[in-house]
Parts: structure tokens; sequence; C-alpha cells
């Protein structure tokens, strides 16, 4: 059996805060760490987590500044860390995989180390990719014999265990893997009146959908997994997706994502991508950033004191950890598989997973779009507890087998989550 899990959690924010109070609620760790750069945030969320068991002690709370590797390492060796999950944004991935592996310890993660695009020709070469940093070190992460499991999130994570299952059990030859990702959900001021507020970070969001879009195609590469990579201008192809309950169609276009990264590394397809159904309001939002160098991270000096554009963006808007009392609506994550089935015939499948911002906040006191990030880890780190996942090296989501995440994730409380995928045929 594997030693006993003490988690080491990253990140007082939103997601991080969501994880603890789903991970209070199961047995399979001795100890659970939450650490942030403001200790008050990690107090915060170990009192939510304690006050929704009577009786917990497993969780503490801790200071540590995510950028700074050395200190994540002495954080990990001091409290005994078997697994560090990062639930900070992508700028610190690097620093907390490196420390992590010095204080052999495993890791995961919900977003993978950033890009860095050409900037004489961003839309035309693919230059470093998501990911590439972590990948490049895998060798030593074998070598250890630990695991880092990479964007083990809802999109990447989810997305990529249900592509593997489709790939498992559903399909003879996939045609594409499509990450679609999308929401109904409203925000509104106190007098009713709909409002701008993004459900997750805005500087991740800026990251995401300002970067050019990487699209895979084995045709492209002629068999080659990284000649297969090309780029687009940020909100190519838009398409009108039809997403299910209740939701309904929304208009989503290319977004750079780890999905496409991940999922030709371990999966058979023709083609990858992500689609996001943003919206008109955030996509002029998000050029209006751009023209005005708001995006760049770049600092700049204002009256004396240096700071980062895309920062004081972030800073001005709602702490998305905040917004859940006045968030209405569902969000969407899921990956529509097209090519042959199993019977031989044509096949179009939307795998899918739906979460009402009602439901999780009565039942958690977390919004939706965090929420649904956040069960995604805690499920994994629970089979890695007991065996059921393992592996050593630097691993995406779709290279452990699926149907145990996806009868956890659905099982009926006490025994699972209680949060149950599903999966329509499309025409």
């Amino acid at each position: 059996m594997p030693e006993p899990m003490r988690v080491l959690m990253i990140g007082a924010g939103g997601v991080g805060d969501a994880a603890a109070r789903i991970a209070v609620e199961r047995d399979f760790f001795e100890a659970w760490v939450v650490a942030d750069h403001d200790p008050s945030r990690a107090e915060r969320t170990v009192a939510a987590a304690r006050e929704r068991r009577k009786g917990e002690q497993r969780f503490t709370a801790a200071q540590v500044d995510a950028s700074d590797a050395g200190a994540v390492t002495a954080l990990a060796r001091e409290v005994g860390a078997t697994h560090v999950l990062n639930a900070v944004d992508p700028r610190f991935v690097m620093p907390i995989f490196t420390g992590a592996l010095a204080a052999d310890a495993d890791y995961l993660d919900m977003a993978m180390s950033l890009s860095v695009r050409d900037p004489d020709a961003p839309f035309e070469k693919v230059g470093v990719k998501l990911g590439d940093e972590q990948f490049a070190r895998a060798g030593e992460w074998e070598s250890a014999g630990r695991l880092a499991l990479l964007g083990i999130g809802v999109e990447p994570g989810l997305s990529d265990v249900l592509a593997r299952y489709a790939a498992d059990e559903l399909f003879d030859h996939i045609d594409e893997l499509g990450t679609r990702d999308g929401a109904n959900l409203v925000i509104r001021d106190d007098d009713g009146n709909e409002v701008f507020a993004p459900g997750f970070s805005m500087w991740t969001i800026i990251e995401e959908c300002l970067n050019p879009p990487v699209v895979w195609e084995r045709a492209r590469g002629g068999g080659d997994l990284e000649a297969g990579f090309s780029v687009l201008p940020p909100f190519s192809e838009p398409e009108v997706f039809d997403f299910p309950e209740g939701i309904g169609p929304v208009e989503c276009v290319h977004v750079e994502h780890e999905e496409v990264l991940l999922m030709p590394r371990w999966l058979e397809a023709d083609r990858v991508t992500f689609k996001y159904g943003l919206g008109e309001e955030m996509i002029a939002i998000l050029r209006t950033l751009h023209t005005l160098g708001l995006d760049s991270t770049e600092p700049v000096t204002v009256k004396g004191v240096q700071v980062s554009p895309r920062d004081v963006v972030a800073a001005c808007l709602p702490d998305p950890a905040t917004i859940g009392p006045r968030m209405e609506g569902k969000t969407c994550a899921g990956v529509l598989v097209t090519g042959t089935g199993k019977d031989g015939a044509p096949r179009s499948t939307y795998l899918y997973h739906v979460v009402d911002n009602a439901d999780s906040m009565r039942d958690y006191g977390a919004q939706c779009v965090v929420w649904q990030t956040a069960i995604n880890p805690v499920v994994a780190l629970e089979l890695l507890s007991d065996g059921t996942w393992k592996g050593t090296g630097v691993l995406g989501p779709e290279a452990l087998a699926p149907q145990p995440f996806l009868d956890l994730l659905s099982a009926p409380k006490p025994e699972g989550y209680g949060s149950a995928w599903a999966m329509e045929e499309r025409a």
C-alpha cells in the first residue's frame, strides 16, 4: 500500500478553498496543509473546512512564497508532505513543481507551465508550448520514482479523463477530440443588474485567450507529435455549440489550452482542439485590454512604483471566490468526440459534466466554476492514496485508467462524490 497521504495545498483562493471544503468530507488522507502567501487566507480556508466536519483536526494553515522553489521545498519537508497540490495561477507552476521534486513529494496541478510565443511570428510559429518546461524534466521525476500529474482540474482534467474513456470504450477511430466549454452564468449586483465579473482568475483568462491557440493535426505532423502542432490567431473559427441541461447554444472560439498539448501524447486522434464560450462582451473586453497594453505582464512605472498592467486589471475585478452568492446559472465542461464507433458506424458523442451554481453554493458555499475545477484533484488524490492510480514521471490524466475516476466522481455519497457526468449522442 502507498504511504499515508499528507497533502500540502499551495493556494487558498477560490479553487483551493473549494478543494478543502470537498476534501474534508473524505478519509483518505491523514493531513492537509493549506499554504498561501497571505496567512489569513489559509487560516480562513482551514476554518471553513473544520466548520464542515465536527472535530476535524487534519487541516492546518501555513505561509509560503509560491514563487520561491526553495521555500516550497522547505515547507513540504517541514510538514512531511507526500503530495503537493498546486492551486495557484500558472505563473507559479515551475517553482512549485521544482520545489515538490526537491522535497521528494508527488505533485498535482490544474494548469501547466506557461507558453512563450515567437514575438516576430506569433501566429505562425508554435514556440514554447504549455507544459514544455515540465515535460522536459520528466526524466528527473522518473529517476526519483515520483509522479507529477499535470492538468487535473476540470479543463484540463476531467475533459482528458472523458476523452480517454471515449477512446477506450466508445470509438474504434477518432477524427477529432474537441473540448467544448460553455455556460449560461450571470452575475448580478445588489440591485439585480447584470455586471461583468469573471468566474475564475482574470489573469489566467487573459493568458489563455490572448495567446495564439494551438491545434494538433496528425496529417500535419506525418506521425511526429511535435510537428502536428500549429497556431491560429486568437478567437479563430467561431462556432455555435449547443450545450446540454438547459444551457443552450453558445458561440465558442479557439483558445490556448492544455488539452491540446496533453491528449495527443496518449490518445489516438486525427485532430485535437479546444474551444471556449467566451461571449461577445468578454471578447470585446479582451481585445480592448490588448489594444491598450493592459494585458502585459511587463512592469511599468506608475508614480515611482513598478506594477504589472495585467496584475492591476485582475486586482480591480471581484475575487472569483466571492461572487458565488450573486451568480446564477450552470457551467458545462466536456469533450465532443467524433469518428467511428465500436460498431463501425459514424459516431459523434459529447461527454460532459454540468454544475449548477445553486447546488454548489448550497452544498459547499463555493461558486460553480471554482467548485467544478476543485473536485477533480481531490478525486485524483483519493485514487492515488490507495494505489488505484499510480505512475512515475510527468503524466497527464489521460495516461491513467478513466473508469475508476468516473466511478468515484459520480457514485453517491458517502462512497463517492455524488457529482454525475453524462454523455449524449449528436447528429
